[in-house]
């Protein structure tokens, strides 16, 4: 792939210095620049694709009317329809940063987006075929507006719609909803009433019934209703005060009233207030669905559970949208289909077992490190000809749902009064539910001074409020414990309040962020895979890779640092009778029973998932949180430094042949349990049939058996 680097200064209205910027980008075929390259510009740049045979552009264009004028270009030229990426090097660097540190802060934008197009994933998508039935819980307005589209139920929801107009197309359902359950195509939504289908609305207990308890359109009682001889007044005996339920099928579910199963909302179930939008996401999901696939299973190497014991849950926890799902305790099941891309259960797994296809971890940390310079000590590769005219190298990941759009908002606010904030890197992001341990621990890694996840202000599109209050108090644990101090923020950029963001950003870039011991020295990480390309990347590997570049620059202020949740340290108690159990459960080969009935544990292997400690037989399995320094193998002497001893056990020998056979533990434990039951087996023998292995045992029992 050509790829090819073209910059605007829109006009004269960015602050920005073409030449700096030519001189800053790397990596590509050419680079380019022009006053007003989507308009005048368009014959250069023709000119430019095919005397370079481009293939891909990357373009600074921030305006919606430029990049459409560049997509047209990219029409006319016969390139790809996606050939074209942008880089707002306005709204997001002239308007609020200095020209230098705009000049420099464009052209690690432009870096970064080449590195990550290299990266990029190619498209999959999923379907699923559903119905046209929808279920309208309350809303008659909204009811008939669906109506010209899909088959509509309108459930009363104990509402009276007597004398509501426009809902000849639309079935009336009785009954008060009382669960929500399912997926999209296969809902299946429980009312409740207190009158049967019996009824035939002759409206006598309307008339004779409690004031304003019984409803007309439809007929159903109220709860509270008290019983009396009115009640008799059914010609069909069709009242239940006691309440009968129905299950009701449909492909989507409209409830302004109801909650959601999913704390981010679920595909096909719509909660809160309707307007348009919401009118046209149901119609538009009339059918079916095609969507693209937005992850990568590899579930051999998910540590959810085995043989009925339950592991890591972290997925099924993290995700909002009600995507991941426990059809057995021992098992863990996606749905591609509702997955909305938040990448809340990729961040959270541990073993890379979910992946988000796009952005990919790998393709996060290309960004990432092309964003930051490449130094030695000589001043090395430094394209803007002298220091950096960034003072903190802040790497920032951007949620794109509503971060992005309000940071291009201050952009253009910044016209017209003074704004500005601190040069923060930005890598985009689905959701800030994308970042985990290991983005963070690789930024640092590879000499970011801080990072900011810039995300949601109050309240996260997928998970909530505070979305990752909880990442960053771990993280902040962690950094403190390396010796690096306070590293890590999350930032809000609400649409009205642009001061409070940037007073926040600032006194973190300038008050809690220190210059990084760590350099940014063109650090290229390998994603710590131990086996194959398949698990490159993945939470655990890829932190530790992290955190061991990191100590090569550092001197850590605990052996232990706490807040990685994806690192275990086993506890074993005298209790253990050296089971196979822990061994055999463990997902990643971190547990291993020796020849000497020692149990042995690699801490550098372990996960966390604590199927060690749920299934345990003997309960003496205790797990705690976080990287111990002291048990990585780099730190330990020895023939086999990543193994260390967690339980000393003896190992019985047996009477006859001599050979190892079982741990006197195991031994001691199945005699309790049986020994009665076996007493007198072999007469014969001078020892208890406890101390022979199973062959000895066999040919004692044979020989005894033929003796008599």
């Amino acid at each position: 792939m050509n790829v090819g680097a073209f910059v605007c200064s829109c006009g004269g209205s960015c602050e920005v210095d073409l030449d700096g910027v030519r001189d800053g980008v790397r990596d590509v075929d050419v680079v380019a620049s022009s006053e007003l390259l989507c308009q005048d510009g368009l014959d250069a740049m023709s000119a430019v694709v095919d005397e370079y045979e481009l293939d891909e552009l990357i373009v600074t264009a921030p305006d919606r009317s430029c990049r459409d004028r560049i997509r047209d270009f990219v029409g006319e030229t016969g390139l790809h329809p996606e050939a074209a990426e942008f880089v707002n090097h306005r709204e997001e660097c002239a308007w609020v940063h200095d020209a230098d540190a705009a000049t420099e802060k464009t052209a690690r934008m432009i870096n970064a987006t080449a590195a990550g197009r290299r990266e990029e994933a190619v498209s999959r998508t999923v379907s699923r075929e559903a119905g046209e039935t929808v279920a309208v819980v309350g809303d008659p307005a909204v009811a008939s507006s669906l109506a010209e589209s899909a088959d509509v139920t309108l459930l009363a929801d104990g509402r009276d719609f007597e004398g509501a107009e426009d809902l000849g197309d639309v079935t009336v359902e009785r009954g008060r909803v009382v669960d929500v359950s399912g997926e999209y195509g296969e809902f299946e939504v429980t009312v409740e009433a207190r009158v049967t289908d019996e009824c035939i609305s002759c409206m006598d207990c309307v008339a004779e019934g409690p004031e304003g308890m019984v409803t007309a359109e439809p007929v159903d009682i109220d709860p509270d209703a008290p019983d009396g001889e009115w009640v008799e007044v059914c010609p069909t005996d069709a009242i239940d005060l006691d309440g009968v339920t129905r299950a009701l099928e449909f492909d989507q579910v409209v409830h302004p009233d109801g909650t959601a199963p999913a704390r981010g909302g679920q595909l096909g179930f719509y909660t809160g207030p309707v307007d348009a939008a919401t009118v046209s996401a149901v119609v538009s999901n009339l059918g079916g669905i095609e969507k693209p696939d937005f992850l990568d299973l590899e579930m051999e190497v998910c540590a959810a559970g085995a043989s009925s014991q339950q592991g890591c849950t972290a997925c099924v926890d993290a995700c909002p949208h009600g995507a991941v799902d426990r059809p057995a305790v021992d098992e863990v099941s996606f749905d591609p289909v509702s997955c909305q891309n938040c990448g809340a259960c990729t961040s959270a797994c541990p073993t890379g077992a979910t992946k988000l296809r796009e952005p990919s971890n790998e393709r996060i940390a290309r960004e990432v490190e092309a964003l930051l310079t490449a130094e030695d000590d000589d001043g090395g590769w430094l394209p803007w000809r002298s220091d950096t005219a960034l003072d903190t190298e802040i790497v920032a990941f951007v949620c794109s749902e509503r971060a992005r759009e309000r940071l291009r908002a201050y952009g253009r606010r910044a016209r017209e009064e003074e704004l500005a904030y601190p040069p923060i890197l930005p890598v985009g992001v689905n959701c800030t539910d994308t970042v985990g341990e290991a983005h963070v621990m690789h930024a640092l890694a590879a000499g970011a001074d801080g990072v900011a996840i810039v995300g949601c202000g109050g309240d996260c599109v997928h998970s909530g409020p505070e979305p990752k209050a909880e990442l960053v108090d771990r993280l902040g644990r962690a950094t403190r414990d390396l010796g690096l101090g306070e590293r890590v923020g999350f930032f809000a950029p609400e649409a009205d309040d642009p001061g409070a963001f940037v007073e926040d950003l600032s006194r973190f870039a300038v008050e809690t962020v220190a210059e990084s011991p760590v350099p940014s020295d063109g650090y290229e990480a390998e994603g710590g895979a131990r086996d194959d390309d398949a698990r490159a990347f993945n939470s655990h590997d890829w932190t530790l890779e992290s955190v061991r570049r990191i100590l090569d620059h550092v001197d850590p202020e605990r052996e232990v640092v706490r807040g990685l949740k994806d690192f275990g340290r086993m506890e074993v108690a005298d209790a253990c009778n050296l089971t196979p159990t822990c061994s055999t459960l463990c997902p990643t080969d971190a547990i291993r029973r020796t020849d000497d009935a020692d149990l042995e544990f690699n801490h550098e292997r372990c996960v966390n998932c604590g199927l060690c400690e749920e299934g345990c037989p003997e309960t003496a399995i205790t797990m705690r949180d976080g990287l111990d320094l002291s048990l990585l193998p780099e730190n330990r002497a020895g023939e086999d430094p990543a193994w260390s001893r967690v339980h000393d056990g003896e190992m019985l020998e047996c009477v006859r042949c001599g050979k190892p056979f079982a741990s006197a533990g195991t031994a001691t434990k199945i005699e309790a349990e049986v020994g009665d039951l076996v007493e007198g087996i072999a007469p014969a023998s001078d020892h208890s049939i406890f101390e022979y292995c199973g062959d000895c045992r066999t040919a004692l029992l044979f020989e005894g058996g033929r003796a008599r």
